[in-house]
């Protein structure tokens, strides 16, 4: 494995223990990831001047904000946990299927991997996801209108509720902002929350996929239910209740 590789893998780390706990303290990081507490501070910094991390008092946690982060920082994130997370969506779409896409850097990952499937019909509100699938062979996409939100490069709020309404497609996959304790949907606004809806309205199957850092981050929208799916792929860990919802509900939950 490369230094860089290894600097991602940790950083990753830190982000996904930070997310199961309010605080942790750079020793109680070394200690977990068996490293120096000077390496630990030095992500930290480097994490904290990301805008992922804020750092106070010896102690590090995760950054609550009422809006998402930039697009090229959460790129970082987790970016093993979501190539696992998109190997999976791609053995569970066919060539030639029908697919939404919504935005996301999860959901460019998916992309990404599905380009290698011939003959993809896709409808998507993201433009990281078009160009993600340029080189498909005999793929027909589907860009919604209307505003770019430049931060993100996608679509988002009426435009892309009546582009998603148009279609009837096979799968559609999507993210979330984040994930409730209780296994509500959430999001960090009214637009991303409404245009997720319309993505998986018009799937005959929808697919949530989201990386561990999102769970239990407890946003200010919600979409409804994480069993309200049909399929979750995803490296949380769920409570024992909302693991039970799910398979009452037919929600199939894949781990990566």
């Amino acid at each position: 494995m490369t230094v860089r590789r290894e600097v991602t893998q940790r950083r990753d780390e830190i982000i996904a223990l930070l997310s199961k706990s309010e605080t942790l303290s750079a020793i109680e990081l070394s200690s977990e990831l068996a490293v120096s507490v000077q390496t630990i501070r030095a992500d930290l910094r480097d994490l904290d001047e990301a805008g992922l991390v804020q750092r106070r008092n010896g102690n590090a946690r995760l950054r609550q904000q009422s809006e998402n982060i930039g697009y090229l920082p959460r790129e970082s994130i987790a970016r093993q946990e979501k190539q696992r997370i998109a190997l999976v969506v791609k053995s569970l779409i066919p060539d030639g299927a029908r697919v939404a896409l919504g935005t996301g850097t999860t959901v460019e990952t998916c992309a990404r991997f599905l380009a290698s499937h011939n003959d993809l019909f896709v409808a998507s509100n993201s433009i990281h996801a078009v160009c993600a699938l340029q080189q498909a062979p005999g793929v027909a996409v589907e860009l919604a209108g209307g505003t770019v939100r430049m931060r993100d490069l996608d679509m988002i709020g009426t435009p892309a509720l009546e582009f998603f309404a148009k279609y009837r497609v096979d799968y559609a996959v999507f993210s979330c902002g984040g994930l409730s304790e209780e296994g509500m949907v959430m999001d960090y606004n009214a637009d991303e929350m409404s245009a997720r809806k319309a993505i998986a309205s018009c799937g005959k199957k929808s697919i949530l996929v989201m990386d561990s850092t999102k769970n239990r981050l407890d946003l200010a929208f919600q979409m409804g239910h994480l069993w309200d799916v049909d399929i979750v792929v995803t490296g949380a860990r769920f409570s024992p209740p909302v693991m039970e919802s799910c398979a009452r509900h037919g929600c199939e939950v894949i781990r990566v």
